[in-house]
């Protein structure tokens, strides 16, 4: 379910609807609200600034809230959603490696989270994977070949 909660000249409005309310933080880093009167309690369990997400825990429910500023509101009025938008980072060898299977092709829709390849380093397999959805541009590496840390394996688009 999608709610909009927007603040405007001092007002919280949700999904259009002005409501009332009181929140208060509280000294254990919980907050604590009344709104049309009931009481909630609420917890930030993780704020990520760059992919402009939160999740908040009320009343041991969690929710994953994405934070809109003015400007991405324009731009997405404008039709430039920058989220869509961002380029999806290559997979790169934090260490050197031995590629020892490659699981992708050129070509193939991939989701977050899908294994991509493993390497073997220091005696482990290390299975890498999508760090986002996106589209494998270029696999970089066959099955055997030795890594340099830091080298592209995949790029994605």
């Amino acid at each position: 379910m999608e709610c909009r909660v927007d603040t405007r000249s001092g007002e919280v409005l949700l999904n259009d609807t002005i409501l009332s309310w009181d929140l208060e933080r509280l000294p254990d880093g919980t907050f604590s609200i009344l709104a049309n009167g009931k009481s909630y309690t609420a917890v930030v369990e993780r704020i990520d600034r760059v992919a402009k997400v939160m999740d908040i825990r009320v009343n041991n429910n969690c929710y994953t809230l994405s934070i809109e500023e003015p400007i991405d509101q324009l731009l997405n009025k404008m039709g430039m959603n920058m989220k869509q938008t961002k380029k999806a980072e290559s997979v790169k060898a934090p260490m050197p490696g031995l590629i020892l299977k490659v699981l992708v092709e050129e070509g193939q829709a991939i989701k977050k989270g899908d294994p991509v390849l493993i390497l073997e380093a220091m005696k482990m397999e290390n299975v890498f994977k999508a760090p986002a959805d996106a589209v494998v541009k270029t696999v970089k590496v066959t099955e055997r070949m030795a890594v340099e840390k830091g080298e592209v394996l995949i790029e994605l688009a």
